[in-house]
């Protein structure tokens, strides 16, 4: 009896192995499939048919969600990607992987979402599903077929994605005064809170904060700012190319109205100039100001004004 209870014990220690084992094995074929999905995406973004291509299995099925014609085979989806990014050479692909079960440890099937961005228009969304076949120790896709979606709604984020440049800690020195620039998204990012210091000898230091949103109702870029002074304003914001022109209307602290144009206008990841155009004050017109040119500040400059600033909010000197 004692030897029947320790093969029992025994049988069951075995199975238990073997299905921790399947488990690790199938997590690391998780791992790996996901891996070739974000090297696919790489692979598209970059315009590189033939990496693509190598993706497929040599006998690999793709379907076209416009038309169902059936592509079949490395070479053929090759040339059919060649051919789309020579017609989309700025076609951005994004893939939301939703899950991947597996039908054997060599089949697996994945299924998720692709967005495809091309030449400024909203992005053309696809359901897909996914079949990965496990071939000399490397998952391959076998096919790959689409339907297309409704086209996702914009969020106010998405509204302020090409404002998204200006997120970090700026600063900018011309002959009158020194500001200092910090943008930071607010939660859930649907504002860019743009906080400004001014600095010019002889005067008080101006601070303020320009909250900058997408207004639904006027289906437009807006901001409202504040500064220390007591003056407030609002602005439209219209984009041109590169450079973003915002009109400008404020109540000065005394009450006076005044408006201006300003003009961002982006030169690279850490450079933009401001300028500010047709300026008056109850009705005066005042000089322009010629463009500034704005400067991300330094990694180090910036890591050593947070240590700084948080020492003193420890009350450390």
């Amino acid at each position: 009896m004692i030897h029947r209870v320790l093969l029992s014990v025994a049988v069951f220690l075995f199975a238990g192995a073997l299905t921790i084992a399947d488990d690790t094995t199938q997590a690391d074929d998780a791992e790996q499939i996901e891996a070739e999905v974000a090297a696919y995406v790489e692979a598209f973004n970059a315009k590189d048919a033939k990496a693509l291509a190598r993706h497929w299995s040599e006998s690999g099925v793709y379907v076209r969600p416009a038309d169902g014609e059936r592509l079949v085979g490395r070479d053929a989806i090759e040339r059919e990607f060649r051919a789309n990014f020579a017609d989309e050479p700025k076609a951005v692909l994004t893939v939301t992987l939703d899950a991947v079960r597996f039908v054997t440890p060599e089949v697996a099937v994945e299924e998720g979402t692709a967005e495809v961005t091309t030449r400024g228009d909203g992005p053309s969304r696809t359901g897909y599903t996914a079949v990965h076949v496990k071939r000399d120790g490397q998952w391959q896709i076998d096919s790959i077929r689409e339907i297309e979606l409704p086209a996702r709604e914009e969020t106010a984020s998405d509204r302020l994605a090409e404002l998204a440049w200006l997120i970090g800690e700026w600063a900018d020195q011309s002959e009158e005064a020194t500001v200092e620039t910090s943008v930071v998204w607010t939660k859930n990012k649907r504002f860019l809170s743009y906080s400004f210091n001014v600095s010019a000898q002889g005067l008080d230091d101006l601070e303020g904060t320009q909250v900058i949103g997408w207004d639904p109702a006027q289906n437009a870029v807006r901001s409202w700012m504040f500064d220390s002074d007591g003056g407030f304003g609002d602005g439209l914001w219209m984009r041109k190319g590169k450079s973003w022109t915002v009109y400008f209307r404020q109540v000065l602290a005394d009450g006076r109205s005044a408006s201006s144009t300003n003009v961002y206008t982006q030169i690279d990841d850490d450079t933009f100039t401001w300028q500010s155009i047709d300026r008056d004050v109850d009705g005066e017109r005042l000089p322009d100001v010629a463009p500034v040119t704005v400067v991300r500040k330094p990694a180090e400059v910036r890591n050593s004004l947070s240590s700084t600033e948080d020492h003193i909010s420890r009350g450390e000197q």
